[in-house]
């Protein structure tokens, strides 16, 4: 792999973001690069304040951290609708998003004096009717000299994981698929996506053959961003500086756009991947996980949180892993600390690692060094720390929940035991896991080859209807699935693993009851129970709907011609070509960077499915980028569809 391809693949759509943040809070000035050490290194630094408001604080809050803007220079970050005080000899920086009320809120500031010099930034594009009125507003102040910068910063999407975004516009999918909804309504949704679509672009430099399945809200949101970008071409070929001087020069990237239809069974699916358990069973919002427990002595519920650094080395190299794995990975780190705690004790002749002073004035190089280390090793245990609570928290959901079981069942809906391992799960005895149950059975409805005898559904509705568990999604869910049976195009699932199955072994396999008993209900320090008891329960390695179109799109060569036949159908746009048609007959020519788009909710499932796919190309590598409308739990999302049900 050539130089400059790797280098290409190792920046990600979070280090671009980061890049574009810093950037901004040096006051639009070139950094270094996406590195933060080198860019703090290399600029000058400029104290100031940071306003900020509730979409720029997401923004901001997933990338950096308090420590992060330090660096930068910000003394101070606020929200711009806080009681503020007056800084008069200090410049500030705004980043808020492009709406009158901000605006009116800045000039106030301006009038009051509330800060030397203002350094304005919006998350996307001001409206020209905004700027005209925030210029005529500024110039009456008889301060307008006092504003220094005003920048569009393209940055309304938060980015959570290296190739991972989300635009935030909850409730998506109900708004987009409601028979209440008005044509209004949908068409200004749809441009608000295409909006935020740019947002990304922009940030990544790129301007990309768009592909998207035609009858839908993507074929809507692709012919608004087409216009949009074409726009954006026209504008900067008559300018003599372009915002994208160098994108796409080498090869064009692609944008897949999908509708939430394309796989609906996956966003109710219980995963076995350690970051998609973190996602489900706890509370993962902007880079912190909220663990909810309850304490054995007041039998009170209570929170915790837990920060995940971007810097956090365990989670980066394990959150797409299964959880046996990360699991064992834990236990890995742990002893490996250990290990280099004893040594260090030894050296220093202290008996616990806390006891040595960062500070001390040592004279022998052995100390010296010993000192050297103390805050890398603080840290790598706070993050071990971290992560072996999480491990615990999951256990005893995993425990309490029968989670397991729902996993195993959902790998193989057309299984022979299937029906009979889901009546077993309706007569476990326990009514703190219905929604886990109803998400189990939406699955094997819609995934079921043969579909599910009328005796069987039946059963099952009559269980949740004795257990007072509203079944109204259902309805929803069987209409559905007659929907899916309509569509003449299906998609062909394919092993990761050269085309052969690799499903979920329980062979050897402890139940989580006894597994749970080993470790008496603690994890830490005894994780390696945990790994006996779970290393055998593995996740099948296949690609699932939006993976085998991303590959048909962007691998042609390697796809199965059913799938070829689906995407061929897919409207193509090309926003360089300006003049004549731009909707042509799509091309089958392979890619080697994508953003895919899911219209209606998103989850880490499929991000993980598409991460796996793209990593396991080895001779010819893929960059990969996933976002959606929302990223949304499974039981968030059973909740918005029962309230769409309910609602018709």
């Amino acid at each position: 792999m050539s130089e400059e391809l790797l280098s290409q693949k190792e920046v990600s759509l979070r280090d671009m973001q980061v890049a574009a943040v810093l950037r901004m809070l040096f006051l639009n000035q070139s950094v270094a690069n996406q590195d933060f050490e080198d860019t703090y290194n290399q600029s000058e630094i400029y104290w100031k304040i940071l306003v900020l408001d509730a979409q720029s604080t997401a923004i901001v809050s997933s990338v950096l951290r308090v420590n992060d803007l330090l660096k930068a220079g910000v003394t101070v970050h606020t929200l711009i609708r806080a009681d503020r005080a007056s800084l008069p000899d200090v410049p500030a920086v705004y980043f808020v998003e492009p709406t009158k009320e901000n605006l009116d809120l800045i000039i106030k500031d301006l009038k009051d004096d509330k800060y030397a010099e203002f350094y304005i930034n919006f998350t996307s594009t001001l409206e020209r009717d905004l700027l005209e009125y925030f210029a005529e507003n500024v110039s009456t102040t008889g301060k307008s000299e006092r504003v220094k910068q005003v920048f569009d910063q393209y940055l309304d999407f938060v980015v959570t994981e290296p190739e991972l975004f989300s635009l935030q516009l909850p409730n998506t999918y109900s708004l987009l698929n409601n028979p209440k909804s008005s044509e209004e309504t949908i068409d200004t949704l749809c441009s608000t996506i295409a909006k935020g679509l740019f947002n990304v672009l922009m940030t990544t430099n790129s301007i990309p053959i768009i592909r998207a399945p035609k009858n839908g809200p993507a074929e809507m949101v692709a012919e608004k961003l087409g216009q949009l970008l074409r726009d954006y071409v026209m504008n900067t070929k008559t300018s003599s500086v372009s915002v994208l001087p160098n994108s796409d020069t080498l090869e064009r990237s692609v944008l897949i756009l999908l509708d939430r239809q394309i796989d609906f069974a996956c966003m109710f699916c219980h995963s076995w991947i350690y970051q998609c358990m973190v996602f489900d069973i706890f509370k993962l919002s902007k880079n912190t996980i909220t663990v909810q427990t309850i304490d054995k002595d007041t039998q009170l519920a209570q929170e915790k949180r837990y920060d995940l650094d971007p810097h956090d080395f365990f989670w980066s190299q394990n959150s797409h892993l299964p959880f046996p794995e990360a699991a064992e990975n834990v236990e890995n780190e742990l002893t490996k600390y250990k290990e280099d705690a004893q040594e260090i004790t030894r050296k220093t002749g202290v008996e616990n690692i806390a006891d040595l002073d960062p500070n001390s004035n040592a004279d022998t190089v052995q100390i010296q060094e010993v000192v050297q280390r103390l805050p890398e090793l603080t840290k790598r245990k706070a993050i071990i720390d971290t992560h072996v609570n999480i491990f615990s928290g999951l256990l005893e959901q995993l425990e309490d929940k029968k989670l397991d079981t729902f996993f195993e069942i959902e790998q193989d809906p057309n299984g022979t035991k299937m029906r009979a391992s889901f009546h077993d799960i309706l007569n476990d005895g326990k009514v703190n896991n219905l929604q886990d149950k109803m998400r189990s059975f939406i699955v094997l409805y819609l995934t079921s080859n043969v579909g599910l005898p009328k005796d069987f559904i039946q059963e099952v509705e009559e269980y949740f209807k004795k257990n007072e568990f509203d079944i109204t999604v259902l309805k929803y869910i069987y209409k559905l699935r007659e929907y899916m049976q309509l569509s003449s195009k299906t998609l062909q699932n394919k092993s990761l693993e050269d085309g052969t199955s690799n499903k979920a072994s329980t062979e050897n396999n402890l139940s989580l009851s006894s597994l749970y008993s080993l470790t008496e209900g603690r994890l830490p320090g005894t994780v390696g129970n945990l790994i006996s008891g779970i290393k055998k329960l593995l996740p099948e390695k296949k690609t699932i709907p939006i993976t085998n179109v991303v590959e048909a799109i962007m691998d042609p060569m390697n796809s199965s011609e059913k799938n070829l036949d689906t995407t061929d159908n897919y409207i193509y746009i090309d926003p360089k070509i300006t003049r004549g048609s731009h909707t042509k007959k799509p091309k089958r020519q392979s890619y080697n960077k994508s953003v895919v788009f899911v219209i209606g909710g998103s989850n880490y499932l499929e991000y993980q499915n598409l991460q796996e796919w793209a990593h396991s190309q080895l001779h010819n590598w893929k960059k990969v980028m996933y976002g959606g409308t929302n990223l949304i739990t499974p039981n968030e999302f059973l909740e918005e569809i029962t309230a769409l049900a309910a609602e018709n």
